[in-house]
């Protein structure tokens, strides 16, 4: 790990998917100098954001053994991916590096812990609609922030992204955080899969009654799991989706158009999951874990060929 200033911090990126390309290059255009930890190399970055194309040379790594600790560590691989990352967290994490875990679901600190060779986790919440179109292109949609816990790596994060146009959120109560951006994903992401459709396919009435189910059936869950989320949350979080541009996307519709593995376990499997636990039948989350399962499987199927 390098980085042309010694007086700036060591940052590695792990993942070159819509966020992790997102953030690299924000960084580096505030003139930070992240290193870029990916399977196959790129030769720049390029970000389609607010009309404008920025092309971003940024360091690249290829191999972990390579690489020696940072300070900051950025994994922005999806939830589903995390052991995967294992080589590059062992060799950029120790006691001292703040893993920064930006990924989608409600137990960041849990599923990273086993990897986190004693850095200190902070979870992060993702506010930015962003679409990988080719390896290394990144075009940006809607939204630029991280949302955090409050205290010092938070604060530390937000330092370290000043003037980078990505706004650092410290929130108390991560806790109604996570599940506040559950709420936003669990509608949206499934339906749009499972549909083939953009945002658009809100517009159908029997859509919009679904998602109602899915929202209303979590936030019961949410508040059992001690989430301090409104009586009206359901419908304020069904608001705020149908205000989005009907051409956008979700990160699963794009995970399924490009044939990866889908993050349903971290999404509506962890509803599932804690409504399970809480003795709570929610049967249209159910439903959709069902479906989304077996789309999943298919797209495994089809990965290995014949």
């Amino acid at each position: 790990m390098s980085s042309s200033s010694s007086s700036q911090p060591r940052i590695a990126i792990i993942g070159s998917g819509a966020i992790g390309g997102f953030l690299a290059a924000r960084l580096a255009l505030a003139g930070r100098h992240p290193t870029l930890c990916v399977r196959s190399p790129v030769e720049e970055l390029i970000l389609e954001s607010g009309g404008e194309t920025h092309r971003v040379p940024v360091a690249i790594a290829t191999d972990p053994s390579t690489e020696g600790p940072a300070e900051f560590v950025l994994l922005t691989t999806k939830a589903q991916d995390t052991a995967g990352a294992e080589p590059w967290l062992s060799a950029l994490c120790r006691a001292g590096t703040t893993l920064v875990v930006v990924q989608n679901g409600i137990d960041h600190e849990a599923r990273v812990a086993p990897y986190a060779a004693g850095a200190t986790i902070l979870p992060a919440l993702a506010y930015a609609g962003a679409e990988r179109v080719a390896p290394g292109h990144v075009r940006h949609h809607t939204g630029s922030s991280l949302v955090v816990p409050k205290g010092e790596a938070g604060a530390a994060l937000a330092s370290l992204f000043a003037g980078s146009g990505v706004g650092i959120e410290q929130d108390e109560d991560f806790l109604t955080a996570s599940w506040t951006k559950l709420l936003g994903n669990l509608a949206a992401n499934p339906v749009t899969a499972l549909t083939m459709r953009r945002m658009e396919v809100f517009s159908d009435p029997g859509t919009r009654a679904l998602a109602l189910s899915l929202l209303e059936e979590a936030v019961t869950v949410g508040r059992a799991s001690g989430a301090r989320l409104a009586e009206d949350q359901a419908q304020k979080t069904l608001t705020v989706l149908l205000g989005y541009n009907p051409a956008g996307g979700s990160s699963m519709l794009y995970d399924r158009l490009a044939g990866r593995p889908l993050e349903h376990e971290y999404l509506t499997g962890a509803v599932v999951r804690a409504a399970q636990r809480h003795g709570i039948d929610v049967p249209a989350n159910r439903t959709v874990l069902a479906l989304l399962a077996a789309l999943s499987d298919g797209l495994a199927g089809a990965r290995r060929g014949p």
